[in-house]
């Protein structure tokens, strides 16, 4: 019998449940909500940090075509998130795209790596917002102890301003969508005014001879400088574009989904291009891209600032707007605190959908009576993302975010490809245009940008991917409510997802080989752990091939 896996959800049934009878969660969010979900979740302290390393090590003033390039990457996949967001306006983003278009196997597949983008980043910028907390109250002589802002990883004990942001943006979920929509509304105001009273203030200390030339010669070396370095730049700078597909995950929470969600996506997406652009531009043009060399964390915008003055006779320049910097690490937490915040609500969105298809169990996608928000699913992600906020250091899984984000578009785009042959006449309120160009060129931009990351980024992908594929196995599975529930056809996908996971476990083997060659033996241990990992997975895959259908 044919397995279960390819099965599609219904449009019919996705509308259904998208309906003001099978709708269990509030419609408060209009099209301005949107918008500010997008930003929120987009500007956060990427902009103020990557900025000037780009800049200096890669593109130098030229970093504003970068911008652009990026942009255009991250384009190509909102417009294919307008035209499902607009079809099928259902809490759950790209997974529930994907069920509808490739089939339970591939939304599995999908929302397993959306929980990796929206959890795992919620966790990773709790804990820089920590940082620049303690940035902060330096500013006013008070020293918050170490042992209680960073983890025992870092010579720490625990970090607790990371627990306490954590907690707070998700009883501000818990609470309710249009609460949660206030305050976003509220932090992206301050954080947005912050940008452009720096674009607006800078402007006119732009000295023109600090953009030339405006594409420095290559140094020789692929990626610095050149086109080369623009393009190394754009991949760089791309991480600050990440977000706006978290606007999606809110699309059972709007008013008009049909209207609203291409809306909040597009115009989230070409306001912060706008804002980061102009950002850069006067960033390069205030001071020589070279000083840049060297700063991290918010000193490249620390660099700038002070270059916004008159000169003195000897030379000396005395800046004009010294609180500036203090108000960019306003800017910098209140920005942290938004996307941490947005990041919640879609990973709670996604794992409310997966609940309802019967793929997790229901306590997910459990509604609290008053509140009309998933309670119980917040509460044991609270939890989650604490810890893992109190205690892992944030480079072990900064990236992971990227290469999560940058996976969900790559299904995305495919599925606008699948879906225009298999559902042509489906209502669209929005078209991507020159389909299949546009996601084909999706497709190509965002796996050139994973090809870029990492090595050790790759393995924390496959490791979490394969875990994934045991829930799936052991759970998803056997209890879909779209699956006919036959041991023959339970079997049969059984059978298909231990095949599968039996090539990612051999590609994870041979992925940490080589990176432990690459570093030379000094990953010894994320070596043998991915070693030992990917034994015992292709003994559990190998066993559920051979079983049979009882």
């Amino acid at each position: 019998m044919a397995s279960q896996l390819w099965i599609k959800k219904p449009l019919e049934k996705l509308m259904q449940e998208s309906s003001g009878e099978g709708n269990q969660l509030k419609r408060t969010l209009g099209p301005g909500s949107l918008v500010a979900l997008g930003i929120g979740a987009i500007i956060g302290a990427g902009l103020f940090s990557i900025t000037g390393g780009a800049a200096a090590n890669q593109a130098g003033p030229a970093i504003t075509i970068s911008f652009i390039v990026a942009a255009l990457g991250c384009a190509f996949a909102g417009l294919c998130y307008a035209e499902f967001a607009s079809m099928i306006p259902v809490a759950g983003s790209a997974y529930t795209y994907s069920y509808a278009t490739m089939g339970e196997f591939i939304a599995w597949i999908i929302g397993w790596d959306l929980v990796l983008e929206y959890a795992v980043g919620a966790a990773t910028v709790s804990i820089s917002w920590s940082r620049y907390l303690v940035k902060f109250c330096e500013g006013f002589d008070v020293h918050l102890p170490t042992a209680l802002t960073v983890g025992p990883w870092d010579g720490g004990i625990i970090n607790l301003p990371a627990i306490f942001i954590v907690i707070l943006m998700s009883l501000l979920l818990m609470k309710g969508t249009q609460e949660s929509a206030t305050v976003n509304g509220v932090i992206v105001g301050l954080k947005v005014a912050v940008v452009i009273i720096f674009i607006i203030l800078g402007w006119k200390y732009i000295n023109e001879s600090n953009y030339v030339p405006y594409i420095p010669d290559n140094t020789g070396k692929f990626g610095e400088y050149g086109f080369s370095g623009i393009i190394r730049a754009a991949a760089i700078v791309f991480f600050a574009y990440i977000g706006f597909d978290a606007v999606s995950t809110a699309a059972q929470e709007a008013k008009n989904p049909r209207k609203d969600m291409p809306i909040g996506i597009l115009g989230s997406l070409v306001i912060c291009t706008v804002l980061y652009i102009l950002f850069a531009h006067v960033m390069t043009g205030v001071t020589p891209y070279t000083s840049f060399k060297g700063q991290d964390g918010i000193a490249p915008v620390a660099v700038a600032i002070e270059s916004m003055g008159t000169p003195d006779a000897s030379g000396a320049i005395h800046p004009d707007y010294p609180w500036l910097n203090r108000a960019i690490i306003v800017a910098i937490l209140a920005g942290y605190a938004s996307v941490i915040l947005v990041m919640l609500l879609g990973q709670s969105r996604v794992f409310f959908s997966m609940s309802k298809d019967g793929l997790l169990p229901r306590v997910f996608s459990a509604v609290h009576p008053k509140f009309q928000t998933p309670v119980k699913n917040n509460t044991m992600f609270l939890v989650f993302v604490s810890l893992f906020a109190a205690f892992v250091p944030a480079r072990v899984v900064g990236e992971m975010t990227s290469i999560g984000t940058l996976f969900a578009f790559i299904l995305v785009c495919i599925g606008i490809i699948v879906m225009r042959k298999q559902m042509p006449d489906a209502p669209r309120a929005f078209k991507t245009p020159l389909v299949p160009l546009v996601p084909i060129l999706g497709v190509a931009t965002c796996f050139f940008m994973m090809a870029f990351l990492p090595l050790d980024t790759w393995i924390r992908l496959f490791v979490w991917m394969i875990i994934g594929f045991d829930v799936y196995l052991y759970y998803g599975i056997k209890n879909s409510f779209l699956s006919n529930r036959l041991p023959a056809s339970i079997a049969a996908g059984s059978k298909t997802v231990a095949l599968v996971g039996i090539v990612l476990a051999v590609m994870l083997a041979v992925i940490a080989y080589f990176h432990h060659l690459q570093t030379e033996g000094a990953d010894t241990g994320i070596y043998y752990f991915s070693m030992v990992f990917a034994l015992i997975h292709l003994v559990m895959f190998g066993v559920a091939q051979t079983k049979k259908a009882a």
